[in-house]
């Protein structure tokens, strides 16, 4: 099934994997689409064209509702529910895009930039920097306050290395690690602003259970974790943010 949904859009990420259920009939943004019964929201809203801005969700991995940038309006409900965790329903009318969105969506993202660096937002192609492009999104409102541009970037591994001054700590690498590879070598260690990818007993990549496979570094939307092919020479250290 997901081969054939995949054949049908090529490079369209639905957010969510495909479920197996009955049909269900719903509008996106006035659009009528129809997906099997277990879709999430976002599922559907790819499947009508009508793409929700996304961090923490792949198609690839089962959701997690962390990053709260998918958020959307649904009639007759109260809130602003995260679509990749929201199952369809039969009748359902959905927005994707609204001024309180859009307000929300900048707010959030603003708040990943104030722990991110600046001199990496200019010129970044990676899904994070796509979707501030989309939403508009070049500077952080918040201010410079504690952050990990300091934090020592893990290069023990020959193909890929680490740079948790990218991690925004979505998770799809710890997800990506235990659902695609089964290996379970990732996981987040600590609790708020301490939390972080850790590797076995946080450990240098290459040292832990880590196998190389790579699913880890496709699922990252940052460019936290990359490949080191793509650099020529040694990979630089990303710059503290401008004050």
């Amino acid at each position: 099934m997901w081969s054939e949904l995949r054949g049908l859009k090529d490079k369209t990420d639905f957010g969510t994997p495909p479920r197996d259920g009955l049909p269900v009939t719903l509008e996106i943004d006035g659009v009528s689409v129809t997906v099997p019964a277990g879709s999430s929201v976002m599922f559907a809203a790819a499947a009508a064209g009508q793409a929700i801005p996304k961090l923490c969700a792949t198609d690839m991995l089962e959701a997690f509702g962390s990053c709260r940038v998918c958020l959307v309006e649904i009639e007759g409900r109260n809130g602003y529910p995260a679509s990749c965790t929201t199952p369809v329903v039969e009748g359902m009318k959905v927005r994707t895009q609204s001024e309180t969105l859009r307000r929300l969506r900048r707010g959030v993202l603003e708040l990943y930039l104030s722990d991110f660096p600046s001199s990496e937002i200019e010129g970044g192609w990676s899904e994070f920097h796509e979707t501030l492009k989309a939403e508009g999104v070049t500077e952080s409102r918040y201010g410079n306050g504690r952050n990990h541009f300091d934090a020592t970037i893990d290069q023990s591994n020959p193909y890929f290395l680490f740079d948790p001054a990218k991690c925004i700590v979505c998770s799809r690498c710890v997800r990506a690690c235990a659902e695609v590879q089964g290996t379970f070598a990732l996981t987040i260690t600590g609790r708020s602003f301490e939390s972080k990818v850790a590797a076995s007993q946080d450990q240098p990549f290459f040292e832990s259970e880590c196998v190389s496979c790579g699913a880890c570094v496709q699922a990252c939307p940052s460019h936290a974790l990359i490949e080191k092919s793509l650099f020529e020479g040694e990979y630089r250290h990303a710059e503290p943010a401008k004050t």
